[in-house]
């Protein structure tokens, strides 16, 4: 295992990897449980993410564009109580290490969620170490929501492997085979029209993307931002409204009330789990979600549901899949 015999570091410190050429190391210990595939899983999108893998020892690794150029990431624990350590390469590296603590969930906090429904107490006791992780970086969770904008998650996904296998760059470090960092914005803002098409992605969603990429330093700078400011921010974007901004904070900002809505399922889901009504709509949705808007934990509240189980039987067909790129 790459970095097994790497000393022990002092809390918080970022050391040079031994033997592993310019890596870096850095050890976290939490204040309590950590599920890394729980709290990193959201960044995943689709099991073939070129950016993001989880393997059979229990690590997740991430590669990402950060301010200071590609770099990746692998985080592992050694158990749910643990120490959290993180190893980096690349020129993103350090970056990527001084905001471990946030990407780990251990900025988050759990406590300040009081469940009002059984479900979700009974849901949140089953689940400990569940955090919601920080990434501080709002580009690489803005272009795939964007991707995502009505349209099965298969497609989104399929598109998203597609675009990063073929304009990404290789992540840096001994990473899993295929590992992938996500463009610069200036090679979004190249993507040929067909290969857009190939992808799967039609001229809306390829539109809002390079429109987001022409501003990318005004995208970055709402991470720096309270979440609500940074929603109204990139929501200045045409084609970006309060389902995508809500889906970026959530990962970028770790924003525990940034429900979204807007969603297809989302509102029966929660209706049907928290009141029988699997025809609930946004305003039902936020009224059951009420309870949590003061201490700011509706999004956590929807999390909690959806990682309980309780979801409506399927009484309609799956949204019919499109491919354009046959077209």
């Amino acid at each position: 295992m790459a970095g097994r015999f790497a000393p022990r570091v002092p809390r918080g410190a970022a050391v040079p990897r031994q033997g592993g050429g310019s890596g870096l190391v850095r050890e976290l210990v939490p204040d309590g449980p950590v599920d890394l595939p729980l709290v990193l899983g959201v960044l995943r999108r689709g099991a073939g993410d070129p950016s993001f893998r989880m393997t059979p020892d229990g690590a997740v690794w991430r590669a990402a564009r950060t301010p200071l150029g590609p770099g990746t990431v692998r985080v592992s624990a050694r158990a749910p109580l643990g120490t959290v350590r993180g190893e980096a390469w690349g020129p993103g590296a350090r970056w990527l290490l001084e905001r471990l603590p946030g990407l780990v969930g251990m900025e988050d906090d759990p406590s300040a969620f009081v469940p009002h429904h059984r479900l979700l107490a009974l849901t949140a006791r089953r689940l400990p170490g569940l955090r919601l992780t920080r990434t501080g970086l709002v580009l690489e969770s803005l272009i795939p929501s964007v991707l995502e904008q009505k349209v099965t998650a298969d497609e989104a996904f399929r598109g998203w492997r597609r675009l990063l296998q073929a304009f990404g760059e290789p992540a840096p470090g001994p990473v899993p085979q295929g590992m992938r960092v996500m463009p610069h914005p200036r090679a979004w803002a190249l993507v040929p029209s067909w290969e857009w098409h190939r992808a799967g992605v039609d001229d809306k969603r390829a539109a809002t993307v390079l429109r987001a990429v022409r501003v990318f330093e005004r995208m970055e700078e709402a991470a720096a931002m309270p979440a609500e400011a940074a929603r109204a921010r990139l929501e200045l974007v045409p084609g970006i409204g309060p389902w995508t901004s809500a889906e970026v904070v959530q990962r970028s900002h770790g924003a525990a009330d940034a429900v979204t809505t807007g969603d297809l399922h989302l509102p029966g889901i929660v209706g049907h789990a928290l009141a029988g009504d699997r025809d609930a709509d946004d305003a039902a949705m936020l009224r059951l979600l009420e309870p949590y808007a003061e201490a700011g934990q509706r999004h956590r509240a929807a999390r909690l549901v959806l990682l309980s189980g309780r979801t409506p039987a399927r009484r309609a067909p799956r949204m019919r899949r499109g491919d354009i790129s046959v077209w």
